[in-house]
């Protein structure tokens, strides 16, 4: 797409419905953020950060869909039919999901290789911490990987999967991205839809790297600082016939997208009644030939 073509779509976005909701950001601060995964040791807080909210435009971008790339904006949307029954079967989504997203992910992107390395399963109403693994949305703007802990979570879980090392380096020698498959497992997402920061709007110094501590190792991620740049989307009503593709590390640093800052939001037209949001998102890392 050519620049002006770009300058086009971004005008465009200004015309398409949108909801106002609080968007919650990182405050600057001057030492490293950490977040614990677990209940931290006593006297010792969970997150060291502090955090503002700014009420922003979030966008519609159902009508512009197909014109929204993982490579220029950072995310993108499609329809796509899975065969799964039961997302709270863990062994159905291991058997049958992960392949259909493996040929999934290799059709949107041109990958020639996809490792699903990790999933998550949302839902508030059966989120029950250290009984099971099911989470509740995550309601500050993040990106999951960092410059850095692209590649070293990338090594981490390739080794895990029991490919050796020289083929690990062969692989990390080439171009691959982090891309986050997601999608409703239930009724129609009403209740804490998730929003996108367009990647374009988005500028180093927003992002603000942190320690994630979990009980075996620290992982590494980007928190996000408010600039009035950025511009957000959504796609509502999410059915469970649709997926929703979030690039969290790119390891081309050419003018690709490379993050996607995203977060849950408090849907202001949501009914007050609305069901918990029950979603899955898949971790993959995508590998291409250049």
């Amino acid at each position: 797409m050519s620049l002006n073509n770009q300058v086009l779509d971004r005008q465009i976005s200004q015309y398409l419905p949108y909801v106002e909701a609080n968007l919650t950001y990182l405050t600057p601060m001057a030492e490293k953020p950490f977040n614990y995964t677990y209940e931290p040791p006593a006297g010792i807080p969970r997150t060291n950060g502090t955090y503002q909210t700014h009420k922003l435009p979030i966008y519609n971008a159902r009508s512009i869909s197909k014109n929204i790339s993982l490579d220029r904006e950072g995310f993108a949307f499609t329809e796509h039919h899975s065969n799964v029954r039961d997302f709270y079967d863990e062994d159905e989504i291991r058997r049958v999901y992960y392949p259909e997203a493996e040929q999934l992910l290799k059709q949107v992107t041109g990958a020639t290789k996809v490792v699903i390395f990790d999933h998550t399963l949302r839902n508030a109403g059966q989120s029950k911490p250290g009984e099971n693994n099911i989470k509740e949305p995550a309601k500050r703007i993040h990106n999951d990987f960092t410059a850095k802990s692209g590649y070293n979570r990338a090594r981490l879980e390739l080794a895990a999967q029991g490919i050796d090392g020289d083929e690990i380096d062969t692989l990390l020698q080439q171009r691959f991205a982090i891309i986050n498959l997601w999608r409703s497992i239930a009724q129609p997402i009403q209740e804490s839809p998730l929003a996108v920061c367009d990647a374009q709007s988005i500028i180093s110094t927003d992002l603000v790297a942190g320690d994630l501590l979990y009980r075996d190792r620290v992982g590494e991620t980007y928190a996000v600082t408010y600039n009035t740049e950025h511009k957000w989307f959504y796609f509502p009503q999410m059915q469970r016939d649709e997926a929703l593709f979030i690039k969290c590390f790119d390891s081309a640093e050419d003018g690709r997208a490379r993050f996607a800052a995203h977060t849950a939001f408090e849907d202001p037209t949501s009914p007050t009644d609305a069901p918990p949001r029950e979603s899955i998102e898949l971790r993959t890392f995508v590998f291409y030939n250049s």
